[in-house]
């Protein structure tokens, strides 16, 4: 009797789940022990996150930074399903979609990232906009023609944390609404960029204060309305008009991840061991955004893009010593560095003994993505394009 392969569920196509989909295609399996592996998102595209503010200022397209899953993964073997998990089965090892069908599973990646959470202020949910998918990007865009059309003298931004997507969207805008632009970035800590190298951090602050950012440090968002923000600075609010709130502060566990009878921490991240496997459920893999990791060496792991990408790594490798009855390695997390844009043609980098910033940097950072966008076909068609482009631009202004 021929014995069914195993099937492998992936839910979430963001850096981690899409990588570790092509990296399990890509392993040497036997012919009798090749697994069907399921790849399931509710959108029908793979967003590279860290270019997602080049939409805004048209410096790339949708189709360079979020191509469609079934192009990337037509030549894999690898089963595009398109639709949002409504429950995950861990007993019955099924996964159920909403409006589709279910899904049973041997193997199971949780790699369905996190959810930028509104609810947290009065009006943010009905009035600010988030930034952290391409629906997102298309929803900002909308509301910055608008604003743009509008016969408005100027054009004011108020940008909620001062993180790494605070920052850079901080920059980006106010170079492309130039004089008209009148932005403010809120933090409630002393500082942006708290967990950046120094050298980042103090090309962030130039930057800013270059495009005439007005930094709120230590200040909080007590409520956002249609026309205006409410902000808390040394136990006085002052209420400030604005055109557009920009919300890009914290992380949250979608409600079907915390929902699962596992073992996680006080924000709802799900526990792993250093093999990336979930306590109790050594068939069920976690990374991204929803995992609570220690690695190896029993240092956090951050949620980053850069870390779902080396977790990738070694989920795909465990999944295949867990079925080929091989080792598994503990996860060993290499902090590689740090690149940032700060405006059009300008970035800041630092990591592996370099230190960049301005429009060498922005090289740097875009030859370094250009290397970690999926799959080769992908990679040779943008890098094709950002080669010929502006010598099509010249053409096209002679």
């Amino acid at each position: 009797m021929t014995q069914q392969p195993a099937r492998i569920c992936i839910l979430g196509g963001g850096f981690g789940g899409l990588h570790t989909a092509l990296r399990l295609s890509q392993l040497p399996w036997e012919p009798s022990q090749r697994p069907e592996i399921v790849l399931v998102d509710h959108s029908d595209r793979f967003v590279f996150s860290p270019l997602l503010y080049e939409l805004l200022t048209g410096e790339l397209q949708t189709w360079e930074i979020a191509p469609p899953y079934q192009e990337l993964l037509v030549t894999t073997g690898v089963r595009f399903c398109q639709g949002f998990v409504s429950k995950i089965d861990i007993d019955q090892q099924r996964v159920h979609l909403q409006d589709g069908p279910e899904i049973s599973y041997d193997q199971l990646v949780l790699a369905l990232g996190g959810e930028t959470p509104l609810d947290t202020v009065p009006g943010a949910t009905s009035y600010a906009y988030s930034f952290r998918t391409i629906a997102d990007a298309y929803r900002l865009e909308e509301r910055l023609r608008v604003l743009e059309e509008s016969d408005a003298d100027k054009i004011r931004v108020a940008i909620v944390g001062a993180g790494y997507s605070g920052v850079e969207l901080a920059c980006k805008l106010a170079d492309r609404l130039g004089e008209r632009g009148r932005f403010r970035l809120i933090e409630i800590s002393d500082q942006i960029l708290r967990t950046s190298p120094d050298f980042n951090r103090q090309a962030a602050n130039k930057a800013i204060e270059a495009r005439g950012v007005f930094l709120d440090l230590e200040t909080k968002v007590e409520a956002i309305a249609q026309d205006s923000i409410s902000l808390e600075y040394k136990n006085q609010v002052d209420t400030i008009p604005v055109d557009l709130v920009i919300w890009t502060v914290g992380t949250r566990v979608s409600p079907v991840v915390r929902n699962l009878p596992v073992k996680q921490n006080q924000r709802g991240q799900i526990s792993t061991t250093s093999t990336l496997q979930v306590h109790d459920h050594p068939e069920i893999f976690a990374l991204g955004d929803l995992a609570d990791c220690l690695d190896a060496e029993g240092k956090q792991v951050p949620g980053t893009a850069q870390a779902a990408f080396q977790q990738a790594d070694y989920v795909g490798w465990n999944i295949w010593a867990t079925l080929t009855n091989r080792p598994l390695l503990p996860f060993r997390y290499q902090f590689l560095g740090e690149m940032m844009a700060l405006g059009i043609d300008s970035a800041t980098l630092t990591g592996l003994g370099i230190k960049l910033e301005g429009s060498l940097a922005y090289v740097a950072r875009r030859l370094a993505y250009l290397y970690r966008l999926p799959t080769l076909d992908h990679k040779l068609k943008v890098g094709f394009n950002w080669l010929t482009r502006p010598i099509v631009e010249t053409l096209y202004r002679k």
